[in-house]
């Protein structure tokens, strides 16, 4: 009896259960614009399986099915929707890499906010969520997806969290997700849209090759939240001027809103902006590429210029060899006040212990909102969503690293030429990019030079649309800009939607 006993304990230790999805569905209302919406959420765990090459099965699971993660997510779906393939249904994720989708989902499409002031800056804890009346709600469902190792989404037990900790298999999980949720929810023939934030620009550029090729599932449109899809934009490695350039439109706007330029520079930041450009594109960028060629007499011109634009002195920028990087530039714009700038919004103000030092100790303007976003996502799960779980949800976590760029190995990373191929292959697929004038993180000159190098055919430059804020990276905190960019991606997914 006793051997038996042991067998059995053997059998089971070797064959756990399987795991199941965990879901919990609630419903909740919300008015706007005079008009009460209801709406269901959905919110928890699906399991994501993968084919495979083995033969067997256990019971309940499909030949060559393998479990592999668990990911969280949380949609929300309006009630009383006749025809649920006529509306459209936006899947939504952050970047980081390491980041859940906690920011779109409570700063700016989710029909619950984080409360913060009209300007972005945090209220003194608690902190609290409001209803949100710039929701996309009334546009669109909608679907937050947290990458694996993010949010609640995890790796399954004897499977490795670093095999999803890459740009490849980020990609085709994420993309896997999003086939399984639509035809789980029978959404196929709903008029589909992504959303993505920094590196979920990134995910996003690249899911539009990824759910074409492999799923062959066509995107109407693609929605871009301060963009990055050419890191060679923004990494400032010894040999590569063109960060250099492409940063300096919005070192200017920072030096603007810091009152650092002169009376002349600080009437029209438009039109500052706009000199700022022309020179950027033309004499700096002319100076900088001619590197040791460059006359004595025409580097300081170039340098008095820069100075003029940055609120930096000369002799600062000509020790800099005329390179100005983005940590320098945080940490040196109000060294006289020992204060920094913000890296994500540079409106933001931050105190080192260190005020000699080269770079800042912290941003703040990640500090300002990770405490009030931390807080009631928290809260809001487990309070009004009914979602119950003892994990931490990971709101950006540095788990993921060192996260895995192979496929672009002695290059940098460049997703560009995916989304060039998806619009060219799906000559329908619009694409909406939002852009913060305070963003040091994705510079709007950064971006619009990485669309100006897309290489689409002229037919197709009209399915590109481009906005702008007096905000930074996370524009939508900053309460003028949230109402503009809710006008605006309404616009743009009823134009995605309509027939031409």
């Amino acid at each position: 009896m006793a051997e038996q006993d042991k067998e059995v304990k053997k059998v089971e230790e070797v064959t756990p259960p399987l795991p199941k999805d965990e879901l919990v569905e609630t419903r909740h209302s919300i008015v706007m614009d005079g008009r009460e919406l209801n709406y269901t959420v959905t919110c928890g765990t699906i399991v994501l399986k993968e084919e495979t090459e083995k033969k067997g099965k256990k019971e309940g699971e499909s030949e060559g099915d393998k479990p592999r993660a668990s990911i969280f997510f949380t949609a929300y779906t309006l009630d009383g929707v006749e025809d649920k393939h006529k509306r459209p249904l936006t899947f939504s994720f952050n970047g980081g890499p390491g980041s859940s989708s906690v920011w779109l989902h409570l700063g700016l499409l989710g029909p619950r906010r984080v409360l913060l002031d009209d300007q972005g800056f945090a209220y003194p804890p608690p902190y609290k969520l409001v209803d949100n009346a710039y929701s996309l709600l009334d546009a669109t469902d909608l679907v937050f997806i947290d990458p694996v190792s993010t949010g609640f989404s995890r790796v399954l037990p004897g499977e490795k969290p670093k095999q999803f900790h890459g740009f490849k298999k980020d990609i085709a999980s994420v993309g896997d997700f999003i086939r399984l949720y639509t035809a789980r929810y029978q959404r196929w023939t709903s008029p589909k849209f992504l959303i993505g934030e920094s590196y979920g620009t990134t995910r996003a550029a690249g899911l539009s090759g990824y759910l074409q090729d492999r799923h062959g599932m066509y995107m109407n449109g693609i929605m871009l939240i301060s963009s990055i899809l050419n890191f060679q934009t923004a990494d400032f490695h010894t040999g590569n001027d063109l960060p250099y350039i492409l940063f300096l439109p919005t070192y200017t706007a920072t030096a603007w809103y810091h009152h650092r330029l002169s009376d002349d520079l600080e009437k029209d930041l438009y039109a500052t902006l706009a000199e700022v450009e022309a020179f950027a594109l033309g004499d700096y960028a002319q100076a900088l590429m001619q590197g040791d060629d460059l006359l004595d007499e025409e580097r300081l011109l170039i340098a008095r210029k820069l100075a003029r634009y940055t609120g930096l002195s000369e002799d600062y920028i000509d020790s800099t060899r005329l390179r100005i990087e983005i940590f320098r530039f945080t940490k040196e714009l109000l060294r006289h006040a020992k204060r920094t700038v913000g890296r994500l919004d540079s409106r933001f103000k931050g105190i080192d212990l260190d005020s000699a030092g080269e770079h800042f100790e912290f941003d703040p303007s990640m500090t300002n909102i990770t405490g009030p976003y931390t807080a009631t996502l928290n809260d809001y799960v487990r309070g009004e969503l009914k979602f119950e779980s003892d994990l931490p949800y990971e709101i950006l976590t540095e788990r993921v690293y060192p996260w895995s760029y192979a496929e672009f190995e002695n290059e940098y990373v460049n997703v560009a030429e995916t989304l060039r191929k998806a619009m060219t292959i799906n000559p329908h697929l619009k694409v909406y990019v939002a852009n913060g004038y305070f963003d040091l993180a994705t510079p709007y000159l950064a971006t619009r030079y990485t669309f100006k190098h897309l290489g689409l055919d002229k037919s197709l430059y009209e399915n590109l649309r481009m906005g702008y804020f007096e905000a930074g990276h996370m524009m939508y905190i900053h309460i003028p800009s949230l109402a503009k960019l809710k006008g605006e991606l309404v616009d743009f997914i009823n134009w995605a939607i309509t027939p031409s």
